[in-house]
């Protein structure tokens, strides 16, 4: 059977990495100034890149030593595309998952949306905290506070006013959900974008759904199971 599992920020949890929506979350904690909905734009990297920046270095680049666990072995060699930009799938040995937010361990150049770029290594290692602003837009290759296109960096990060381009490999991402036998969401709250397609594509072409969370969000699908248990119960109850 050709099951695709589609992951949330619940699958990281265990490896000490908050859920974005969780009480400890990075979506509730925000910056000192602007909320994580503000934070996490286009809009704010052109307009104020040191902040954006930072934010990204203080609220997801300080795990980046974190390493998988179970769940990611679990997932390792299955067919899988993931909401969580830690790279712990990529870490874990999976070859050829998808990352359809991005990954924080990697950065493009700053580019239109649609254009053609390749993701390289962000060396986050360089940074340097005692002068943390003009270390990262040093990093980012970002004078006058100004990003210029096709010579400044970002993180390799879907921002929330941009949209699903190659970058992110979306068309083969609904290739892979069209063509799946059952689809496996695991630890996450149905929030974004990428689970509403995969839902319509479900429905679409009568492809069963298992929903694993303890707490599932209910799914409006003729064909859906639902497993009240954490992702790493479930792989041990699977074996």
């Amino acid at each position: 059977m050709n099951t695709l599992y589609i992951t949330g920020a619940g699958v990281s949890a265990a490896s000490g990495i908050p859920t974005f929506r969780g009480e400890d979350g990075f979506w509730t904690i925000g910056s000192k100034n602007y909320t994580p909905m503000e934070m996490a734009t286009r809009a704010m990297y052109e307009n104020n890149p040191s902040e954006f920046l930072a934010w990204y270095y203080h609220r997801f680049a300080t795990y980046r030593n974190h390493g998988p666990n179970e769940v990611h072995h679990w997932l390792s060699d299955k067919n899988l595309i993931t909401q969580n930009i830690d790279g712990l799938d990529g870490k874990a040995g999976n070859k050829n998952y998808i990352a359809i937010h991005g990954r924080l361990d990697q950065m493009t150049q700053f580019h239109h949306q649609g254009d053609d770029v390749t993701p390289q290594a962000t060396l986050w290692n360089n940074v340097d905290e005692s002068n943390l602003h003009r270390s990262l837009l040093e990093l980012f290759n970002i004078e006058n506070h100004q990003p210029k296109l096709n010579y400044s960096l970002k993180p390799f990060v879907l921002l929330f006013d941009e949209y699903y381009t190659e970058l992110y490999r979306i068309t083969e991402a609904q290739q892979r959900m069209m063509n799946a036998d059952q689809m496996v969401f695991m630890g996450t709250s149905f929030s974004v974008n990428i689970t509403q397609m995969a839902l319509e594509i479900a429905r679409n072409f009568a492809i069963p759904i298992e929903v694993v969370d303890p707490e599932p969000a209910h799914i409006l699908h003729s064909n859906v199971s639902y497993q009240k248990m954490t992702a790493l119960e479930y792989i041990q109850q699977k074996g």
